[in-house]
């Protein structure tokens, strides 16, 4: 028993080495400051300075010459150390901001080294917001963050099964729009029922008809991942229609082409939403 307490307390001391560490408030920060939503900060930190706007532009850096501009909701903060705190490095900072950001489906979109200072911008898509961040850090105890969160627009219309059974017929298939998935899942959200109601009318009305369901992504991430991500995205539709509605089976058949068919270019968050589709293709 002596050894297995000791030998869980030593893989507990290895988790807790490897994991984190993140900070609440401090009484050392400006007056009316706080962290942002998605992050907290690193420990022994305090805000120095501090702004939030409820609309501004910033400019990311996404490539050694590409830039990427975001609209939205910004918070710009100043984090200083406090005396007496081992200051962690720059690039320990931007580790650790990336590690949040993809323990909830972020991801890092570019991560560069200017005068000493560590700088990287990362993406994260959550409940129908897309928030940007860029954090920059050297070893001299401070680092920035500038966030701007960008509201997604939702899909509030959708074609209706005339529609959709129109466009089937003239070109062979159709993309569905107001299918909705979070960023890297493939469970289907409840705003999707409305676009779902109307291929089940679709279905309904014409008997003979069997479709392919395809799934499609952008291009963010591994592309074996993305290919991956949209069979299962395929397969949940089908699964709804199926066990939800009552379709048969046999009349649907799911299939994920990833980013290999885009509608638009994935240079601008406009296409890549474009390009997250489902479409219906005549079998």
């Amino acid at each position: 028993m002596k050894h297995f307490i000791t030998g869980l307390l030593s893989m507990l001391l290895c988790l807790f080495a490897f994991a984190p560490a993140w900070a609440a408030s401090d009484p050392n920060d400006v007056p009316g400051s706080k962290d942002p939503a998605l992050f907290s900060r690193m420990p022994g930190f305090h805000i120095r300075e501090y702004e939030a706007l409820e609309f501004d532009r910033y400019e990311f850096k996404t490539g050694p010459a590409e830039t990427q501009k975001v609209e939205g909701r910004s918070t710009a903060l100043y984090y200083y150390a406090n005396e007496g705190i081992t200051q962690p490095s720059g690039l320990q900072i931007t580790r650790n901001y990336v590690g949040a950001a993809e323990a909830i489906g972020g991801s890092r979109v570019y991560e560069f080294e200017d005068g000493g200072t560590e700088y990287v911008i990362i993406r994260v898509v959550k409940n129908d917001m897309e928030v940007w961040t860029e954090v920059s850090g050297a070893n001299n105890g401070m680092y920035n963050v500038r966030m701007i969160e960008k509201q997604l627009m939702k899909q509030a219309v959708v074609a209706n099964a005339e529609a959709l059974s129109g466009s089937i017929a003239e070109s062979g298939r159709v993309a569905v729009y107001g299918i909705y998935f979070d960023t890297n899942k493939a469970e289907l959200k409840p705003q999707s029922e409305p676009a779902l109601a109307e291929i089940v009318k679709m279905l309904q009305t014409d008997a003979a008809l069997k479709l392919f369901v395809v799934g499609h992504t952008d291009n963010v991430g591994q592309f074996a991942h993305n290919l991956k991500l949209s069979q299962d995205r395929a397969a949940s539709v089908v699964n709804a229609l199926v066990s939800k509605h009552g379709i048969a089976a046999a009349r649907l058949i799911p299939f994920g082409a990833g980013p290999t068919v885009p509608v638009a270019a994935n240079t601008t968050d406009e296409g890549k939403a474009k390009n997250r589709r489902v479409e219906l293709v005549a079998q």
